[in-house]
């Protein structure tokens, strides 16, 4: 017993000799690692298998650190043996951890391949618009009432403070739900930022009535008069028509179908290389709000 305390005791005194912000250093980087694995681990089957494999190799690499530190009548550590059957058992252990891993490995590299330091941001971009497109189309065909600002260059972190706040995966279910009438958030505005719902249940600042058609309803007011203030692009589908209008710079454009307001989001949205310029002629100049039934949607 007092040769397994003087072991603890010996190891302990080595720590001490170490450079204590080397020792935290090292430290944090570990359970950083640790903590991303288990995250990504987090409800998969391989879960608490890797907990079981990690406090194994943990207990048995503390007992073969004790055992070398235990002293010897010959000065030298008479655990070899086990040390070298250790040093065979991790290698072991990692290919059963490969083999035994394989498919979450595999999501795990598919994962750091798509981090923004690899995935190009045109790919989210079409996403958002693709996502965009067949909510509209499906919120047009069944007359439900939505407004939905894509935040550009300017930020929209003052209207965000407003609502309530999301953070979540872009997603047509989503989108689709909460503009479903008796949600709790369905008769304000959402704010994406970037491909993520950032907000939901925002009020837009709605345009001057001088500034907009009497026509147009609450939502159309709200989107133009965003459309005014900043560079978001705001989507907007009426309640009682089921018509999908977007506007951007100041302006208003009424009665898109799914094809041109895909084109459309994709001449404002997109790289210029990827847009795609709608057909028809150049929009309107008389004021926004005013013969919006005219304008054609603006090229890239």
């Amino acid at each position: 017993m007092n040769q397994i305390w003087d072991a603890i005791t010996t190891y302990f005194v080595r720590l001490a000799t170490y450079n204590w912000y080397v020792v935290a250093i090292e430290l944090a980087l570990i359970g950083a690692v640790v903590w991303w694995v288990m995250r990504f681990l987090r409800g998969t089957r391989g879960a608490r298998l890797v907990k079981g494999v990690a406090l194994t190799l943990a207990t048995v690499y503390v007992v073969i650190l004790l055992l070398q530190n235990l002293p010897s009548a010959e000065g030298e550590s008479q655990w070899e043996r086990i040390q070298f059957l250790y040093e065979r058992f991790l290698l072991f252990a990692f290919v059963a951890t490969v083999v035994a891993f394989q498919p979450e490995l595999r999501r795990a590299l598919i994962q750091i391949g798509q981090t923004r330091l690899f995935r190009r941001h045109q790919r989210e971009v079409l996403e958002m618009i693709d996502t965009l497109v067949d909510s509209a189309a499906f919120l047009s065909r069944n007359k439900i009432g939505a407004i939905v600002a894509v935040e550009r260059t300017v930020g929209l972190g003052a209207l965000m403070a407003t609502g309530t706040p999301l953070d979540a995966e872009l997603t047509t279910g989503l989108l689709n739900t909460i503009f479903y009438p008796g949600s709790a958030l369905h008769d304000m505005g959402v704010i994406l930022h970037g491909n993520r719902i950032a907000t939901a249940g925002v009020q837009f600042p709605l345009a001057e009535s001088e500034e907009a058609d009497p026509s147009l309803g609450s939502r159309h007011r709200a989107a133009l008069g965003l459309a005014k203030e900043s560079d978001a692009v705001v989507l907007v589908v009426s309640e009682e028509t089921g018509r999908i209008s977007v506007a951007c710079e100041g302006q208003l454009y009424l009665g898109l179908e799914p094809a041109a307001l895909r084109d459309m989001l994709l001449g404002l949205l997109a790289s210029p290389s990827k847009a795609r310029k709608p057909q028809g002629d150049s929009p309107a100049t008389a004021p926004a709000g005013r013969g919006d039934k005219n304008k054609k949607p603006p090229s890239a």
